[in-house]
C-alpha cells in the first residue's frame, strides 16, 4: 500500500498546487486571454504557426518529459522515497512549474522571443552573449544524452548478430526501433492531413491513434536492426533535418501524436498501482531514506537535487518554453495548463518512475537491468505479471518504446533550439536572420551550419557512457534553470511585475549546481592529480569549469540589474 499512498499524495498536492500557485501566477502577472499572441501576428508558417491547445500542449509536454523525468528520479532513488518523493512535488510547484510558465509567458509577451533575448532587453548584450554560449554547451549535452537513451533503446550487444536489416522475430530493441521509425511517417501523414487537406484535429487524432495500433502490432512482429553507430548516425541525420523543416511537418504532429503514447503509459502504470496494491502482485522495496551519504561518497545535497532533473525543475524546458511553445501559442490563457499544467504532470511521471523503481529495487541496485528506463519498464511490467511472461514482455516492449519516442521528441525540439541560439550567437544587432549578416557571418548564422555543428558533437559524445554523460547534463540542467528563473525575474522586474517568487529558487538552484560543479572539478583534478584520469574525465572537467565560469559571470551581471531595478523604485 505504500505505493498507492505516495502516488495518491503526490497527484492531490499537485493538482492543489496547479488550482492555487498557478492561478495565483497567472493573476499576479496578468495573463489576458484577449491579447494577441506572436503565433497571430507573427505566423511565417514555419516557426511561428498557431497550434490547437491539445496540439501544443502534446507538443511541449513530450519535448519536456523526454528520458529526464524517468531516467532522473530512479537514479536519485538510492536516497530513499521521501526525499525524491518531497522534491518531485515541490520542485515542480514552487519551482519548476514557476520556471517553465513564467518563461512561457515572458517570451510570449515579447514576440516569441528565447530566454537569450530576454537577458539581451534586461543585462545587455554581453550578458546575452554569455547565455547563449552557456545554453548551447547544455543542448550539446541534451543532444548527446538523448541519442545514447535512443541508440540504447535501439540497440544492445545482444542484437549483434545482426548487424542490418528486417526481422520476423525482432528482440525488444528491435521492436522499438521499427516503431519508432514508422511513428516518423505517421506523423509527416498527420501533419499533410491537417495542414494540407484541412483535416480537424478531432478526425485527424483519431485517424492518429489507429495508426499508432496499426504500427504498434507491425512492429511486435517484424523489427529493424542496425549497429549501434549506424543508428547514432541515422539519428543525427533525422535530427537534422527535422529541425530545419517546418513545424507543421513534423515537430507538433510528432509530439502530439507521442504525447498519447506517454498519456497511455501514465495510466497503464497507475493502474498497475492499483492492481499491485489490492492483488499483491509486486512488492514496494524502496527504502523510505537511506541516509545523508552514500557509500560512493555523493551527499544528499546536492547530488539529489542535480540528478532529479526533469521530474522537478529542468533549464532546457525554459528554451522549449521560449524556443518553440510561445511561437504556437494561439492564447495567453493556454499559458498556465501549457506551462505550468505540462511541469506538474512531468513530476507525477517522476512520481510514477520512483514507484516503478521501488518495486525491482534490489535488482537495480544489483545491477539487474541495463538503464533506469529499463528498471522503468521492468517495474511496471512486473505490477501486473511475473517476469517472463508474454503479458510482462509486451508491457515491458511497449514502456521501453514510449522512452524512446520521448526521447526523440526532445531530440527534435532540442537541436530545432540549437539552431535559433546558434544563429543568434553570430548576428549583430539589427540582424533579423543570416541573410542580413556579412561574409562569415552569414555562413556561421546559417540554420545548416549550426545545425550541423551541434548534431555531430552531439552525436560524438553521444557515442559515450550515458554515466559519463548524465551526471554533467543534471548539472548543466539544473544551473541553466537557475539562470532561466533570473532572466525572467529581471524581465518581470523590467515590465514592473511581482517577481519576488523567484528569489528563493532561484538562489536554490544556483548554490546547488555550482556547488555540484564545484564538487565534479575537485574530483577531476584529483583524478588527474594521481595520474588515474581517462580522456571523459578531461571532457568533464573542462566542462564544468566553462559552465561554472559563464555562470558566475551572469549572476554579476544579473546582480547589477536588479540593483538598478531597485534603484529605480526607490
Amino acid at each position: 500500500m505504500t505505493a498507492l499512498f505516495i502516488i495518491l499524495a503526490a497527484i492531490a498536492l499537485l493538482i492543489a498546487g496547479y488550482v492555487t500557485y498557478g492561478s495565483y501566477l497567472a493573476k499576479e502577472w496578468g495573463v489576458d486571454p484577449d491579447r494577441k499572441t506572436p503565433a497571430c501576428t507573427m505566423e511565417d508558417g514555419v516557426d511561428y504557426v498557431a497550434a490547437p491547445p491539445a496540439v501544443l500542449m502534446g507538443h511541449h509536454f513530450s519535448s519536456i518529459a523526454g528520458a529526464g523525468p524517468i531516467n532522473g528520479p530512479i537514479q536519485a532513488s538510492v536516497f530513499g522515497w521521501v526525499p525524491v518523493f518531497l522534491w518531485c512535488v515541490i520542485g515542480g510547484i514552487f519551482f519548476g512549474g514557476l520556471q517553465d510558465f513564467g518563461s512561457l509567458f515572458a517570451s510570449v509577451r515579447h514576440d516569441g522571443k528565447t530566454v537569450g533575448e530576454l537577458i539581451h532587453d534586461t543585462m545587455g548584450k554581453r550578458a546575452q552573449r554569455l547565455f547563449t554560449i552557456f545554453a548551447l554547451l547544455v543542448l550539446i549535452l541534451v543532444i548527446a544524452s538523448f541519442v545514447n537513451v535512443v541508440a540504447g533503446t535501439f540497440f544492445t550487444a545482444a542484437d549483434a548478430p545482426v548487424t542490418f536489416g528486417i526481422v520476423t522475430d525482432p528482440t525488444g530493441n528491435q521492436t522499438t526501433a521499427m516503431i519508432s521509425m514508422l511513428f516518423i511517417v505517421l506523423a509527416i501523414a498527420y501533419g499533410v492531413m491537417t495542414n494540407r487537406f484541412g483535416v480537424k484535429t478531432g478526425p485527424a487524432t483519431v485517424c492518429g491513434i489507429i495508426g499508432i495500433v496499426v504500427i504498434v502490432a507491425l512492429g511486435m512482429n517484424v523489427g529493424l536492426a542496425m549497429t549501434r553507430t549506424a543508428w547514432i548516425v541515422l539519428i543525427g541525420l533525422y535530427i537534422t533535418v527535422a529541425s530545419l523543416i517546418p513545424v507543421w511537418i513534423m515537430l507538433q504532429p510528432r509530439d502530439y501524436l507521442s504525447s498519447f503514447l506517454l498519456y497511455a503509459m501514465m495510466i497503464l502504470a497507475l493502474a498497475g498501482i492499483l492492481f499491485s496494491a489490492f492483488t499483491g502482485s509486486a512488492t514496494f522495496q524502496l527504502p523510505a531514506f537511506t541516509g545523508w551519504k552514500l557509500a560512493n561518497g555523493n551527499t544528499l545535497f546536492p547530488t539529489l537535487f542535480i540528478t532529479v532533473a526533469c521530474g522537478a525543475c529542468s533549464g532546457f524546458h525554459s528554451l522549449i518554453a521560449t524556443g518553440t511553445s510561445s511561437k504556437q501559442l494561439d492564447n495567453e490563457a493556454h499559458a498556465k495548463p501549457i506551462g505550468y499544467g505540462s511541469m506538474l504532470i512531468e513530476s507525477a511521471l517522476g512520481i510514477i518512475s520512483l514507484i516503478a523503481v521501488g518495486m525491482v529495487f534490489q535488482k537495480y541496485v544489483d545491477g539487474g537491468f541495463g538503464s533506469p528506463s529499463a528498471a522503468f519498464a521492468g517495474g511496471i511490467g512486473l505490477m501486473f505479471a511475473a517476469e517472463g511472461t508474454g503479458v510482462y514482455n509486451t508491457i515491458y516492449a511497449l514502456l521501453t518504446l514510449a522512452v524512446s519516442v520521448f526521447a526523440l521528441t526532445s531530440l527534435d525540439t532540442g537541436t530545432r533550439l540549437s539552431r535559433f541560439m546558434f544563429s543568434e550567437l553570430f548576428l549583430k544587432e539589427g540582424e533579423a536572420s543570416y541573410k542580413d549578416a556579412q561574409g562569415s557571418r552569414r555562413i556561421l548564422a546559417h540554420p545548416l551550419f549550426g545545425t550541423a555543428f551541434m548534431v555531430i558533437i552531439g552525436c560524438i559524445l553521444g557515442g559515450l557512457s550515458l554515466s559519463q554523460i548524465w551526471g554533467l547534463f543534471g548539472a548543466a540542467n539544473q544551473l541553466l534553470a537557475g539562470i532561466a528563473l533570473m532572466a525572467v525575474c529581471a524581465w518581470l522586474g523590467e515590465a514592473g511585475k511581482n517577481n519576488k517568487m523567484f528569489y528563493f529558487p532561484m538562489a536554490f538552484m544556483l548554490l546547488a549546481t555550482l556547488s555540484s560543479l564545484l564538487l565534479t572539478i575537485k574530483a577531476k583534478f584529483g583524478l588527474i592529480g594521481a595520474g588515474t584520469a581517462a580522456w571523459g574525465d578531461y571532457f568533464q572537467l573542462v566542462f564544468a569549469v566553462s559552465m561554472a565560469a559563464l555562470a558566475v559571470v551572469l549572476v554579476i551581471e544579473a546582480i547589477g540589474t536588479f540593483r538598478k531595478q531597485a534603484s529605480r523604485k526607490a
